[in-house]
């Protein structure tokens, strides 16, 4: 009588909750990648940002001022969704952890990651907020648009964009690691090449008031919710690849 393989995709089992919290263990082993990294890149940005404001305002600039760097530690987590497929996933299958627990405690990391730079962005919100932007009128994390519905709304925002990141970063490793880079690659173009089509689309119908208004309509909010079930779709993509994909 043979027994399951580890590294098949096991149905849930008394110890998997456990074990699940074993892979999060895995991937906070490394904090560079979850945790100094991200930090780091946003102290980074928010002490230019201050820099540059500072160069501004002294040189009789005036507000407001917003900046789109903030988004830099959100983009980098594309980077730590592939890390955390190349680099644990292999070690995950020699400590005889199953993929659907690999692939759940992995998203739990991201989650708790995500969640503490949230943290951070609502902290620097509110203070730029209640100090008029550090007395300069210059705002790093208090982007408007992102706080139409308030605290809640603006964390809700940051942590979509964060896991959305994450989820296409993971996607596209699985996706080298099943398939190899060059189809990869044609994947990513292909991508690309319908978002390209779609704007050509609502150029073409010179629809982009009726788009502006939807993400208005909808808030930060509704366009996190989507923005959340489009990550749960390439989340479903990336377990089917992680399924077959080879050690």
């Amino acid at each position: 009588m043979t027994t399951a393989s580890p590294t098949r995709w096991a149905g849930p089992s008394p110890s998997t909750a456990r074990r699940t919290l074993d892979v999060v263990r895995l991937q906070f082993i490394n904090r560079q990648t979850f945790l100094w990294i991200p930090l780091i890149v946003l102290l980074g940005a928010w002490l230019l940002n201050l820099l540059v404001y500072l160069i501004v305002a002294a040189n009789g600039g005036s507000g407001p001022m917003y900046s789109g760097a903030s988004q830099a530690p959100v983009w980098y987590f594309a980077v730590i969704g592939g890390q955390a497929m190349t680099l644990t996933f292999p070690f995950s299958q020699a400590m005889s952890l199953t993929r659907r627990e690999f692939f759940v405690g992995t998203l739990a990391a991201a989650a708790v990651s995500a969640l503490g730079l949230t943290a951070v962005f609502v902290a620097l919100g509110l203070l730029e907020r209640a100090t008029d932007g550090y007395g300069m009128d210059g705002y790093f994390a208090y982007l408007p648009a992102l706080w139409t519905q308030g605290t809640l709304g603006a964390g809700l925002a940051y942590f979509t964009l964060t896991m959305l990141f994450f989820v296409i970063g993971f996607w596209f490793m699985t996706v080298v690691r099943r398939f190899g880079p060059m189809v990869a690659a044609a994947v990513a173009i292909g991508v690309a090449l319908i978002g390209v089509g779609l704007i050509a689309l609502v150029t073409a119908a010179q629809a982009w008031g009726a788009v502006a208004r939807w993400f208005v309509e909808a808030g930060p909010v509704g366009v996190s919710v989507c923005g959340l079930l489009l990550a749960a779709v390439l989340a479903v993509g990336s377990s089917l690849t992680l399924r077959r994909m080879s050690v």
